[in-house]
């Protein structure tokens, strides 16, 4: 009896010490994302399924929700360890040098703030009704277009409208960009503007039940705007036949040098070879390239630069 009191013990000092090197080699990441509605914080929930599906549960991913890309950065002065934020690369740059919003903030903080992987961007759709006649921006003259309030497509669409000359000459609808589908449908407003990853899911139902135009920049219009260059191939949208040129705002994935290299590698590589296995459920994954690792300024991760060196994606020496 005592052997096998023995053996017992043995037996469950080995189950213990098992427990402990399974939680040893488990790795947890907390991801900072946005509104709980929004479609970045689903697009945070899915990379951190595509993350434990993709490293067998060796990494697993909590997504906290956020209220902007401002506090996201804001936290990276703060936050230890594998914390991973989205935000616009040009917010991160801002931080950097103590501007805008972080201004009086310690600039050597967010020194330490380094890019993994793009995601999808912030894509400008200006859609019209197709009875409406326009198909160019001049053509917005005399419209009623619904811009919202208070969002960045808002924000960026009131913008546009003065760049292109058309500040006073086009007829605001004073409605939330919620009523923007129905308001379409019922001839209400003969177009609105919105911001999001592609294809927009406002545009999708706007297109499925009425005959609609997504606007075009040109190359001109495009570098008066001074964002991302986005084309929407033809197709995504019912009733589109040609490519959309448009103008986007670049959403990137950011850690701190606090993460460990092999931890960064490990992401970087996983998002990239589970992005395809996303965009079956959700396509916006799909508008995912490695050229849109050219929007990213500032620093990459020597864990990411690892794993881009190893498969040959461009990166340029300002980015190493």
């Amino acid at each position: 009896m005592k052997i096998l009191r023995t053996l017992g013990v043995i037996a469950a000092g080995m189950m213990a010490l098992s427990v402990a090197n399974a939680a040893q080699a488990e790795t947890r990441v907390t991801l900072k994302s946005a509104k709980a509605a929004s479609s970045y914080y689903q697009m945070a929930a899915q990379f951190a399924e595509a993350m434990k599906t993709g490293t067998d549960g060796d990494i697993i991913v909590t997504v906290e929700e956020s209220q902007g890309s401002v506090q996201n950065v804001m936290e990276a002065m703060v936050r230890s360890g594998n914390y991973v934020f989205t935000s616009p690369p040009g917010l991160v740059s801002l931080a950097q040098n103590g501007k805008g919003p972080f201004d009086g903030r310690p600039t050597e903080k967010f020194a330490e703030v380094r890019a993994l992987f793009p995601i999808p961007s912030l894509t400008m759709h200006f859609v019209m009704r197709a009875d409406s006649g326009a198909t160019s921006f001049a053509d917005l003259e005399g419209k009623t277009i619904l811009l919202g309030k208070g969002s960045f497509g808002a924000r960026e669409g009131e913008k546009y409208l003065q760049l292109f000359g058309l500040e006073g000459k086009v007829d605001l609808a004073d409605a939330e960009l919620s009523n923007a589908v129905a308001a379409l449908k019922n001839g209400q407003i003969d177009g609105f503007v919105t911001a999001g990853s592609w294809p927009a899911p406002n545009v999708i139902e706007a297109a499925a039940g009425t005959d609609v135009i997504v606007l075009s920049l040109s190359e001109d219009q495009l570098a008066e705007t001074k964002r991302d260059k986005t084309v929407i191939p033809a197709g995504t949208y019912n009733g589109q036949e040609e490519d959309i040129t448009t103008a986007s705002l670049s959403v990137v994935a950011f850690a701190t040098t606090q993460m460990d290299a092999d931890t960064a590698y490990a992401l970087t590589k996983t998002f990239w070879e589970q992005k395809a296995k996303m965009g079956e459920s959700s396509s916006w994954w799909n508008g995912v390239s490695p050229e849109m690792l050219a929007n990213i300024t500032g620093k990459m991760h020597p864990g990411a630069l690892r794993y881009y060196d190893e498969v040959g994606f461009s990166i340029r020496d300002d980015q190493r």
